[in-house]
């Protein structure tokens, strides 16, 4: 199954977490942050939204850095997905 975002929306695959510290000591599942990083999957067209034009600036493949609770998240065929506005994406990580 494909997903396609509509307007302004960003598909988003998470990055996995660290599960060791620098130092080398191994975190526990709670212990573990929110990954912040994630790999863009599909870029909706943009256009008019709420009445403004929105040019997308990212593409498939740019590694990002978002809001830490931002979108929306769904899991499709067993893989786990946030759908979020690309104005929720703070960077692209080169």
């Amino acid at each position: 199954m494909k997903i396609r975002p509509l307007a302004d929306r960003v598909v988003i695959k998470m990055v996995a977490a660290e599960e060791t510290t620098k130092s080398g000591i191994i975190l526990a599942g709670s212990a573990k942050e929110k990954p912040q990083i994630a790999e863009v999957i599909e870029v909706g067209p943009g256009g008019m939204v709420d009445g403004k034009e929105v040019k997308m600036e990212l593409k498939r493949g740019d590694k990002v850095l978002m809001n830490k609770y931002a979108g929306t998240e769904v899991k499709i065929d067993g893989v786990e997905y946030t759908i979020l506005r690309q104005s929720d994406i703070l960077a692209v990580v080169e």
